[in-house]
């Protein structure tokens, strides 16, 4: 099946800041794919690089095989972008904003209502057309611009943090939109920094410093992973820190409540128990997750 997105190589710099470092994947059709990383990784350089609203410096962004700088107005027809800085009109109602969208991709009359009408249902937003867009909440403002961006019906859909300031429930309903979406073909790359949303994912890559350093289905790298994840109980907080943190065997440590959870190199479990034993702590096995491989593979490439 070919690529409905792909990034092959693609390099952007910014003066002396190099965004993008070679970065590729690619999202097929039907596939939700995570594009993880901090603050400062190069999500959305990659993201404006792909929808064309950046030139690469090098290497091809492609949308259905078509080029989005060239063939813009192609691409633009069957892609819906939704950016994660605010995207609407604030003193237009939501019925305006989707007018207006409307508008701008042509919408026959008939069409637009009908679709209109469909996606301020499955958002949830119908009660609530007459309200201005700065006067909703971070929630229904993601959803309005969610449904700002499907009104074309496009074939691959790019999200930037579309959860970042949204509350819980609609974390998961924003969420559960984008599963019927997928499930109707329909090709989606989001961006997060989100452990528990990467987990949702069909497949993720794990981008830092502008390119990936992981690649795969959620669960399958979880279980690739071959260092050994233990928590810290008792002792005193502030001696465990200092004692991880002299012990090169230790990739990541991390707060988990009241508790440490630690990451180390397979094998070196039995110095890590004597040096948390010297801090009047113990030292008990657990099983890795997704923020532990997202950890260990951040602090060591951050040392490569």
């Amino acid at each position: 099946m070919e690529p409905a997105l792909q990034a092959r190589e693609l390099v952007r710099s910014f003066g002396a800041v190099q965004a993008l470092r070679g970065l590729s994947f690619a999202v097929h059709p039907g596939e939700l794919f995570g594009l993880v990383g901090p603050d400062a990784a190069g999500k959305t350089t990659a993201i404006r690089t792909l929808a064309g609203l950046l030139l690469p410096g090098s290497g091809q962004a492609r949308v259905l095989g078509r080029d989005p700088v060239r063939e813009g107005a192609a691409v633009r027809e069957s892609l819906g972008l939704m950016p994660q800085q605010y995207s609407l009109y604030g003193d237009l109602s939501i019925e305006e904003n989707l007018r207006f969208f409307g508008r701008l991709f042509c919408l026959p009359r008939a069409v637009f209502r009908e679709r209109s009408e469909r996606l301020l249902h499955i958002t949830r937003l119908s009660p609530f057309t007459k309200r201005r867009a700065d006067a909703l909440s971070g929630g229904m403002y993601k959803k309005l611009a969610l449904a700002c961006a499907l009104l074309h019906q496009p074939r691959v859909l790019i999200l930037d943090e579309p959860t970042n300031g949204v509350d819980p429930v609609s974390r998961r309903e924003l969420w559960a939109l984008l599963y019927e979406f997928v499930g109707d073909g329909m090709a989606v790359l989001v961006s997060t920094p989100y452990m528990d949303e990467a987990e949702r994912c069909h497949r993720v890559g794990l981008i830092h410093g502008g390119r990936l350093i992981a690649e795969g289905v959620p669960g399958d790298l979880v279980r690739s992973f071959d260092h050994e994840v233990y928590r810290v109980e008792g002792g005193d907080r502030s001696a465990c820190d200092a004692a991880l943190a002299a012990l090169p065997e230790v990739v990541a440590a991390s707060p988990a409540g009241a508790r440490l959870r630690v990451v180390v190199r397979p094998g070196a479990g039995g110095r890590v128990a004597d040096a948390m034993a010297a801090a009047g702590a113990s030292l008990h096995p657990a099983d890795a997750d997704f923020e532990d491989l997202f950890l260990a593979r951040m602090a060591e490439e951050a040392v490569a």
